[in-house]
């Protein structure tokens, strides 16, 4: 690895720091505004209704579900860019480097989501929610390992990073799968239409981001429109935009990226967190928190997270498909799957899905269970892998 690749990784990963550092701010602020004589306002500002009109074509929704449809399609087209680049030049492009977080994201989400279906078995109502603690949110993980400085080894960042990258590809295929409402399929043919046009500019090598975000937006009126979740509609235009320039100039999905990162990470999860995070905390007991979905959520978070990363590269690894990555150790490996138990932005996302846009209404509050399990796991995961990598530095 060059110093120029090495300066670039370093800034980036300072970068997802400091936006895990943000949105742990964000997600304060909505608890403290949902606890005091704030919370009226805050509840105001969630529902004031939000029209765009154009003829007939209407989309009325609260403001928070222009947050949760709208700025979360800004998220998953950077996850769909970064995605992208990883498959075909970055770390993720050579098949060893893929193995360990491939198989370690498998177990994260199966061995979670099944914790969660255990403690809701009796409770058909509840088992829409079994993807809520699958998920993984890589800019907080990165703000909790940012707090441990240069002793964090650049491989341990680098399988982090994969596995959250092989579990966000999860994610979105469990969104596009399982949670959607009445297909419309009107609504679909315009999205099959778009699909071709993308492929075309991508074929002729067409360079004009515009034109690839304004079939982008007709796309993710459609997705909106179809009851396929509308944010789907950033990862498939991201895949579509051309990663080498043939003009010779810069590429054009890296300039994207790095024109979209700050956004995102600055602006777009902090204003989701603070949006999705604000539970009041009136009256919780400990009813509340032993209720089946809070409960799955945080153990399948928690044990789920740990059981299934560490479990299923430990197997991995003994059986001789792929091997632990050069300056990591076994404690440091444990100490990664317990911060992995940090679901936040992606499990309030899904959490969304599950029970508000289905149309469940169950008295309990799932982002107890969340914030719980992701502020458990985070405090586990800084402690292993401070006492760990304070015992392994400069060892190699």
């Amino acid at each position: 690895m060059n110093n120029n690749q090495e300066t670039s990784i370093t800034k980036f990963f300072k970068l997802e720091s400091a936006a895990g550092i943000v949105l742990m701010f964000a997600a304060v602020l909505a608890l403290v505004c949902a606890n005091t004589p704030l919370s009226t306002y805050y509840e105001l500002l969630l529902n004031t209704p939000v029209e765009i009109r154009i003829g007939r074509l209407e989309i009325a929704k609260p403001l928070l579900l222009w947050i949760n449809d709208g700025l979360m399609a800004m998220f998953f087209f950077l996850v769909g860019l970064e995605l992208k680049r990883e498959l075909v030049e970055g770390e993720l492009a050579n098949k060893r480097n893929i193995i360990l977080p491939g198989i370690g994201a498998i177990g994260g989400m199966l061995i979670p989501a099944l914790i969660y279906l255990w403690f809701n078995r009796n409770h058909p109502a509840s088992l829409s929610g079994w993807a809520i603690p699958a998920a993984t949110d890589i800019a907080f993980a990165l703000g909790v390992l940012s707090l441990l400085g240069s002793r964090v080894p650049t491989s341990l960042k680098i399988f982090l990073t994969s596995l959250a990258i092989f579990d966000d590809i999860g994610a979105i295929l469990i969104i596009a799968v399982f949670y959607t409402a009445n297909i419309s399929l009107y609504a679909l043919l315009v999205v099959a239409i778009c699909i071709p046009v993308l492929m075309i500019f991508n074929r002729r090598n067409v360079e004009n981001k515009s034109l690839y975000m304004l079939v982008g937006m007709v796309m993710w009126v459609a997705l909106l429109k179809s009851g396929v979740h509308a944010t789907l509609a950033g990862v498939l235009v991201a895949m579509f935009i051309p990663i080498r320039s043939v003009s010779g100039g810069p590429s054009p999905l890296k300039s994207l990226e790095q024109d979209w990162h700050s956004v995102v990470a600055f602006f777009v999860l902090p204003v989701f967190a603070f949006a999705n995070a604000g539970i009041s905390l009136s009256g919780v007991g400990l009813t509340q928190l032993l209720h089946p979905v809070p409960l799955g959520i945080a153990c399948g978070l928690f044990f789920g997270k740990q059981i299934g990363i560490f479990g299923l590269c430990w197997i991995a690894i003994k059986l001789g498909w792929t091997r632990l990555p050069e300056g990591m150790s076994w404690n440091s490996l444990y100490g990664t799957a317990a911060l992995c138990g940090i679901g936040f932005t992606m499990s309030l996302f899904i959490g969304s899905l599950a029970f508000e846009e289905t149309g469940v209404n169950i008295i309990f509050d799932e982002r107890l269970g969340i914030l719980l399990g992701s502020l458990v796991s985070g405090l586990m995961g800084y402690w292993i892998l401070y006492f760990s990598l304070g015992r392994s530095k400069g060892s190699g």
